[in-house]
């Protein structure tokens, strides 16, 4: 199950920000300072992924649509309940399971954005799209300044075991460093037990970093490299 929903002790910096935004509402006296706009540039956590805008793949037109629960709750249920995706999530159960996850992230401060993928219009993944120097994650490993995570599902079990995991991991990485100029990394760290998993982020380019051991999992820490995105 990703680890995303627990706060993030090691991300001070982002504490300050929400601060002196806060500060920025509640008082209309206060002035831009030198010291404070570093601060209020990293309150920017994540840029939404609703506009990224689309990128063409093989199987489709690909884009990410934050999610809506009154909308998609009843979809993204089902695919919680899905035996092959409920043994890595384990958010297998009735609706509220599923609510209660995504509002731990919906309720947060935008370090980690929950959305439908969709090909040609119609929803076929889930993904999270994260900070992963501001996670839990960045305490096992050497984080760097804006990596950014990606945790997936293929919805629908008919499209597993075709490929089409590793077009749309290629299309989200690329999406991010796309929109995302200071992330140099993306980041993710499948269970290592999930074989398909792993060839999917090795055969769209990211790298095997590390074997990790995260509270809930082994996992393997992959890793896809802006500066050699052209090569991979």
């Amino acid at each position: 199950m990703p680890t995303t929903d627990a706060p993030a002790d090691a991300a001070g910096f982002a504490t300050d920000a929400t601060d002196a935004l806060h500060a920025l509402h509640h008082t209309a006296e206060l002035r831009l300072t030198a010291q404070l706009l570093p601060l209020l540039a990293e309150a920017d956590l994540l840029d939404s992924p609703a506009n990224w805008g689309s990128a063409d793949t093989a199987a489709g037109a690909f884009r990410l649509e934050p999610v809506r629960p009154g909308r998609d709750l009843e979809l993204l249920t089902g695919w919680m309940n899905d035996p092959e995706v409920a043994a890595y999530w384990e958010l297998a159960g009735p609706a509220a399971v599923t609510a209660a996850h995504l509002r731990a992230q919906l309720d947060g401060d935008g370090r980690s954005i929950p959305c439908l993928g969709l090909l040609d219009g119609t929803p076929v993944s889930y993904w999270e799209i994260y900070r992963a120097d501001l996670d839990p994650l960045s305490r096992h490993y050497s984080a760097r300044p804006h990596d950014t995570g990606i945790h997936l599902l293929i919805g629908d079990g008919t499209n597993r075991g075709r490929g089409l995991g590793t077009t749309l991991l290629r299309a989200v990485a690329d999406l991010v460093l796309d929109n995302r100029p200071r992330c140099t990394r993306v980041i993710a760290e499948p269970d290592i037990r999930n074989t398909p998993s792993v060839s999917a982020f090795l055969s769209s380019g990211f790298r095997w970093h590390a074997e990790i051991d995260l509270p809930e999992k082994r996992a393997a820490l992959m890793i896809r490299e802006r500066a050699l995105r052209n090569l991979l």
